[in-house]
């Protein structure tokens, strides 16, 4: 029989010890002939990330022995960490950011000399010995300098320089036949997704580059994961249509350019990372793909000389990392009842086989909260999109009198988009009495360009909005409580969070994570990649610096009147910590209850299982005193001031 108790006080077996002792990261797909390789994130190994090797006997096998960690810095933000090409494995390694070179039978060997460079997205180039990849130059001081590089694999003393003069760099890709290598570039104020170049090169004699083509793309369109096919044609994605679609160049002149499956849907994502794919060939004219539609992913095939897409029917909501080696398809898949997991497809047999899980716990269905897919009304006559899950626990039911309490997450990004993949870190709070809504806010992907675009100039307005307009439609409806509804955010979501408590007057508590307080400190304070990611979010900086000021939580304090609660990594570089603390000592002024939990060894983002463990506890112990009700869990305090 269920047992009756007050919303936010439901014991549930989805705990934050839980979670971090059973999840690993799971990301970077990678095939060399047989054999699959991936990169494990473990929180219980300090955040360390790990090569690990599927052979066609099942075996699984760590490659990357301690204390090498693969991850490489390029735009701080990293991706295509490493390359393995005939069993022999390139990694950047996260201590020294150097390249190194290892075979599963030996110890990791240094490529790249000790200098302060950074490297990605490497391709081999077998006729000539060589690594191809992103090179990020800090030994001059100033701003870095990016470029496409050369890496003698024989003589590590060999670093060529290819491609340099743009402000970045990203996918050199070398046809089959080793004769041209594409990439794509763009420069400041750009990010990838607002205007990148397609770009292709004859490689000479002496391995350097002949003149540069431009193929596609401008600084209104966005260009997203040129590949060749096996019979070199160039393909690419494109949102010339104001969708990411694939389109392909054909022609001896690469200047025919033409769509494969005009689609309202999205077959690219923001390139926030290196490496990232949603499409491979199985033969020369059969593409496999993946695209988004409605916040949904799907997969499908795609022929090339019929243009004609023909979905497969899987039990997966969301996808990434695709890859594909004849008739054997692999990608990243999850849903809303599956956490991440390795995926194998035999398009031969349709038979699915799961290689690796992100976590092998076994929750019990009725304990997790299903996402509702919502579309509710908002400013200037426009919809928005998020997730609604309502609170789910099979063990106790509602006080009949009493509305849950609501908690609403908003994304980072702030170009990205949030997906229905089951997340034990949701489910921890719908398991124990809350509702959460997550926001697919105006400016997400997976919309269109033309809904991505409404974050244009109206970083913190617009997003703000639909944050709190969801809010309000699900209290109108009766579905929560309207004086218990709490926003929480990450990065550039923790920005959207301090702006909601700030400037409007609809939630009672918020908890931002390594949250933007001050927009000129992050226009002046801030690594390269994203130092004018707000010339197209709020405006140019200093000519707007009005803005600036106006849309800065840490200026108008006196309009915030609720409790918050700041967790900070002390070693970010992306949003540093006296974002939070400047903030902090504002609240502690104005009696304001508060809270500030910081992670010494922590950067953008939370890695290691204690601290996740921690935040995701204090934040909850935060709101249990905010809101008056009593967790079934003895939860580590929190020191609150002021309360």
């Amino acid at each position: 029989m269920k047992e009756i108790a007050p919303y936010g006080s439901w014991k549930s077996p989805i705990t934050a010890d839980l979670i971090v002792a059973g999840t690993i990261g799971l990301s970077s797909l990678a095939i060399d002939g047989e054999d699959v390789y991936w990169i494990e994130g473990r929180p219980s190994e300090g955040g360390r990330n790990v090569i690990v090797r599927h052979t066609p006997d099942g075996q699984t096998t760590d490659i990357t022995p301690p204390p090498f960690n693969v991850r490489t810095r390029v735009h701080e933000y990293g991706g295509g960490a490493f390359l393995v090409t005939d069993g022999r494995i390139y990694f950047s390694n996260f201590a020294d950011q150097r390249l190194y070179c290892q075979t599963p039978d030996a110890a990791p060997q240094p490529l790249t000399p000790e200098a302060n460079c950074r490297y990605a997205d490497a391709v081999m180039d077998k006729q000539r010995d060589r690594l191809i990849c992103i090179q990020e130059d800090h030994t001059q001081g100033g701003e870095p300098i990016n470029r496409i590089v050369s890496i003698n694999i024989k003589n590590k003393a060999d670093i060529q320089i290819l491609v340099e003069g743009n402000d970045f760099y990203a996918s050199p890709r070398l046809s089959p036949d080793g004769k041209r290598l594409c990439w794509i570039s763009w420069n400041h104020p750009n990010m990838p997704w607002d205007g990148t170049e397609l770009w292709v090169a004859k490689i000479n004699a002496n391995g350097l580059l002949g003149e540069a083509q431009l193929v596609a793309g401008g600084k209104q369109e966005s260009i997203f994961q040129p590949e060749w096919s096996p019979e070199g044609i160039l393909y690419f994605v494109s949102d010339r249509s104001k969708w990411w679609n694939i389109y392909r160049v054909s022609g001896t002149e690469m200047v025919n350019v033409e769509p494969l499956y005009p689609l309202n849907a999205e077959f690219g994502m923001p390139q926030w990372v290196f490496g990232m794919s949603t499409y491979g060939f199985t033969a020369a004219n059969k593409i496999i793909c993946t695209f988004t539609q409605n916040g949904t992913w799907h997969l499908a095939t795609l022929n090339a000389t019929k243009k004609h897409l023909q979905q497969i029917e899987i039990p997966y909501t969301s996808m990434g990392s695709l890859k594909v080696k004849g008739e054997r398809v692999y990608f990243l898949g999850s849903s809303p009842t599956k956490p991440t997991e390795i995926v194998n497809i035999n398009l031969s047999t349709g038979a699915i086989n799961i290689l690796k899980r992100s976590t092998d716990l076994e929750i019990n269905s009725g304990y997790l909260s299903i996402p509702q897919s919502i579309e509710f009304p908002t400013e200037n006559g426009n919809t928005a999109y998020g997730l609604f899950y309502p609170p789910t626990n099979q063990d106790y039911t509602e006080i009949t009198s009493e509305k849950p309490p609501l908690l609403v997450k908003s994304h980072g990004g702030p170009t990205a988009a949030t997906s229905s993949s089951l997340s034990l870190k949701i489910q921890y709070w719908t398991s124990r009495g809350f509702a959460l809504l997550d926001v697919n806010y105006g400016g997400s992907t997976g919309y269109g360009r033309e809904y991505q675009q409404r974050l244009k100039d109206n970083w913190g307005i617009v997003d703000v909005d639909d944050c709190v307009n969801g809010a309000q439609y699900l209290a109108k409806r009766g579905l929560v409580d309207s004086n218990r509804m709490a926003i929480s955010g990450g990065s550039a979501g923790g920005y959207t969070t301090l702006c909601a408590l700030t400037f409007k007057d609809v939630f009672k508590a918020g908890a931002s994570y390594y949250g933007v307080s001050n927009l000129e400190a992050l226009a002046t304070d801030t690594h390269k990649f994203e130092s004018r990611y707000l010339d197209g979010l709020i405006g140019p900086y200093p000519e707007k610096k009005d803005l600036y000021k106006q849309r800065s939580p840490i200026n108008f304090t006196e309009l915030l009147s609720c409790p918050v609660i700041f967790f900070q990594g002390l070693e970010d570089k992306i949003v540093p910590p006296n974002q939070a603390e400047i903030m902090l000592e504002a609240l502690k002024q104005k009696g304001l209850p508060v809270a500030y939990v910081a992670f010494p060894e922590e950067q953008h983002g939370f890695r290691r299982s204690e601290n996740i463990k921690r935040a995701l506890d204090g934040e909850f112990y935060f709101y249990s005193r905010v809101f008056g009700f009593t967790p079934a869990d003895n939860l580590e305090e929190v020191e609150i001031i002021n309360l």
